[in-house]
């Protein structure tokens, strides 16, 4: 068996740098009172010498674990197969990252996960937590809320406990599913259709509401329901042909629902954009961009919205609360990001 070297004591840093053993302590832990010269030369002999400090030790003195929760309410099928979840995690990855924390990745499918994920979130394993992806009645915020874990959610939540302490991220579904009809109809596009996204949750519900804000008087029918995947996307396009044959315009709730709707429209003759003109929603660069034609669209800035999300937690955990948000007057705790309306082929 191979024989390791031991590992650096506090003791061997404090001697290397000439100070005491509490002066090591404080600026490894990250306390303030400690001169910037001895700072210095206690960082160059932790360099120096490859001093790791000891989590769990650490941890007694910080109250703090350097780990944060992230909980997608979906199954991992969906997760990673979704670019626009692998985004959002970069996003967050590399916020915590910056700041030495490491990323605990929790999937919910069933009842069983979610029983799993309460007891993790209660077990002090986490200093906070990002859920996202949340769907109608789901048991994800009551449980954070039953572990005392300061959190921060993506997306605009849909409950209302009485609470409007609750943080969150989200893009302008609303206005940039408005944008996107408004474009349409400005290219004289009268027979405009939408396909939604799952409407328990509030991202589609929004784009369906922003769909009805331009299109007041539409046709239920010019209306078809779809998942957020590309298999719904062709599913809900086929129901509209049959429908509505003379249908000119779609707006897809997000662009992989557009990339199958694509495929539907050149699978019944139809041309993108002479006869049918779509946008998606999301610009997801490698669906948006590698459709044909590619597609007009929606963008939401997705890795942002993560980087984000983990800023304002870690901000909150610094000061001792669930998140460090100053949002205008006379709004909730919310940071809702703008969106644009990318011009390609499809629009």
């Amino acid at each position: 068996m191979t024989e390791t070297a031991p590992r650096p004591t506090l003791e061997a840093v404090a001697e290397r740098a000439g100070v005491s053993r509490a002066t090591v302590s404080r600026v490894v832990n990250g306390s303030h009172g400690v001169r910037d010269a001895l700072a210095e030369r206690v960082r160059r002999a932790v360099e120096e010498l490859g001093y790791v400090p000891n989590q769990a030790a650490r941890s007694l003195v910080t109250r703090r674990h350097q780990a944060v929760a992230v909980v997608a309410a979906e199954p991992e099928t969906r997760v990673f197969a979704d670019p626009y979840f692998a985004q959002q995690l970069r996003g967050i990855s590399k916020e915590l990252t910056a700041h030495d924390n490491q990323l605990v990745l929790l999937l919910t499918e069933g009842r069983e996960d979610h029983a799993r994920v309460g007891r993790y979130l209660a077990g002090g394993h986490v200093d906070g937590a990002l859920v996202f992806s949340l769907h109608l009645h789901d048991p994800l915020p009551g449980l954070v809320r039953s572990a005392g874990v300061p959190t921060v959610f993506g997306g605009r939540p849909d409950w209302d406990d009485g609470r409007d302490d609750v943080v969150y991220v989200d893009s302008d579904n609303r206005g940039g599913a408005r944008s996107a009809v408004h474009h349409l109809a400005g290219l004289g596009r009268t027979r405009i259709a939408h396909i939604t996204g799952p409407l328990d949750q509030t991202s589609a519900a929004d784009r369906l509401q922003g769909f009805r804000d331009v299109r007041a008087g539409a046709d239920p029918g010019l209306i078809a329901r779809g998942d957020f995947t590309s298999g719904g996307g062709e599913r809900a396009m086929r129901e509209l042909l049959d429908r509505h044959p003379g249908l000119d315009a779609v707006f897809a709730a997000n662009d992989l629902t557009a990339a199958g709707a694509l495929r539907v429209l050149r699978e019944r003759g139809r041309r993108v954009p002479d006869d049918v003109a779509v946008v998606g929603f999301d610009d997801m660069l490698p669906v948006a961009e590698e459709t044909d034609p590619p597609l007009t669209t929606v963008r939401q800035d997705i890795e942002g919205m993560g980087r984000l999300m983990a800023r304002l937690l870690l901000r909150g955990l610094d000061r001792g609360t669930a998140a460090d948000t100053e949002p205008p007057a006379a709004t909730p705790p919310g940071v809702i990001l703008p969106t644009t309306l990318v011009h390609r082929a499809t629009a």
